[in-house]
C-alpha cells in the first residue's frame, strides 16, 4: 500500500499495482507519468479521476466517450501500441469544466489509452477527425 496526498480526496491508500505508468505523457504534463484512476462506484463507472501520485494538485476529471458520439471508435496509433503493451486497453477522455458544469466538454481528439493489464497508459493524438470541445451534456454549446 501506498498513501497518496490529494487535491480532492484528502490523503488516500491504493495500492502499488493500481498506480498507472505514462509511457507517452499527458499533454502539457510531461513531467508527471504516475497516476492512480479513482472512480465512483455510485456513478456507475462513467466518471473518473486521475490522481497524480507525484503532485497532490494534480487531478484531471476524465469521462468513459462510450455513448458520447455516434461515431466514436478510437484506433490506437500503431507507434503507440506496443508502449502499451499486450492486454485491454480502455480509454478515457479529458473533461474540462468550467463555472457552467452543464457547459462541460470532452477531447475526443486526445483520449487517453490505459492498458489494464500492463498498468501502462499514453494520451495520444487521433488521426480521426474528432472535436476537442465535445459538449458532455446533450443540448449543451460548447464555446471556444
Amino acid at each position: 500500500m501506498i498513501k497518496l496526498a490529494t487535491r480532492d480526496f484528502g490523503q488516500i491508500q491504493v495500492e502499488e499495482q493500481q498506480v498507472i505508468t505514462f509511457v507517452q505523457p499527458l499533454f502539457g504534463f510531461e513531467d508527471y507519468t504516475r497516476y492512480v484512476l479513482l472512480t465512483d462506484s455510485e456513478g456507475g463507472g462513467s466518471i473518473a479521476w486521475l490522481q497524480s501520485a507525484e503532485e497532490p494538485q494534480l487531478c484531471f476529471i476524465l469521462a468513459d466517450p462510450t455513448g458520447l458520439h455516434p461515431a466514436f471508435a478510437p484506433s490506437v496509433p500503431a507507434e503507440v501500441e506496443p508502449r502499451l503493451g499486450e492486454g485491454e486497453i480502455v480509454c478515457w477522455v479529458i473533461a474540462t469544466v468550467g463555472q457552467d458544469v452543464r457547459r462541460t466538454t470532452v477531447n475526443l481528439k486526445s483520449p487517453v489509452l490505459i492498458n489494464r493489464d500492463t498498468g501502462r497508459a499514453a494520451q495520444v493524438i487521433l488521426d480521426q477527425d474528432y472535436p476537442v470541445r465535445f459538449p458532455l451534456v446533450k443540448g449543451a454549446a460548447a464555446t471556444c
